[in-house]
């Protein structure tokens, strides 16, 4: 899924719910592709008139989609974490819980590492809420209910919660970033995994 498709749903909608003409449409998601592209290239410091450029648009027609660089981060990361949720739910069928949750572990630790957008969010996830609320709420109950099965079924200590997690995979993503040997970056991981598995 693109950030246009987490951003808006409704199409052609305007913050207000007004349809958008075609060519503020247009503009709009010139500015989420190019966003998409620079926030995972050089994270949330970037600046807009960056981000401005890339789209081939002025700046002032950037903040009349997005009143602040936040929105616009939010938008695009929204997109990033359907993806997530997608994989996280396809992972809550598996027949085995504990590789269900370590799978979702690792693939969550190297999508971060490639985009610095997603390392940001995580990085910030205290005070940040991923896209809308609902999305933001339904990632953190899909990550719930993937951790809670995998410690029912005796895989991961019983005392790990989702803040846990979620400070152990931003552990885990500064560790990786050390490293360019994707097979070191590979044993990172599973040294991070293997504490937190139940004794």
């Amino acid at each position: 899924m693109t950030a246009e498709d987490g951003a808006t749903r409704a199409q052609g909608g305007g913050r207000s719910g007004v349809p958008m003409r075609a060519d503020a449409r247009r503009n709009r998601e010139r500015v989420l592709r190019a966003a998409e592209d620079v926030f995972a290239e050089q994270g949330i410091a970037v600046p807009l008139d960056e981000i401005a450029r890339r789209a081939g648009v002025g700046a002032g027609t950037v903040y009349r989609h997005f009143p602040t660089k936040e929105a616009l981060f939010e938008a695009v990361i929204a997109g990033r974490v359907e993806v997530l949720m997608a994989d996280a739910d396809r992972l809550r069928a598996h027949d085995d819980p504990g590789a269900a949750f370590f799978q979702f572990f690792a693939h969550k630790v190297k999508q971060a590492s490639l985009n610095k957008a997603l390392s940001d969010a995580l990085e910030a996830s205290r005070g940040f809420r991923y896209g809308t609320q609902e999305t933001h709420d339904s990632f953190w109950r899909l990550v719930d209910e993937l951790l809670t099965g995998a410690q029912r079924a005796g895989a991961v200590r019983p005392d790990l919660d989702r803040d846990d997690v979620r400070a152990l995979i931003v552990g885990c993503l500064r560790a990786v970033d050390q490293v360019t040997d994707p097979a070191k970056a590979d044993r990172l991981i599973e040294v991070m995994a293997d504490g937190m598995r139940a004794k």
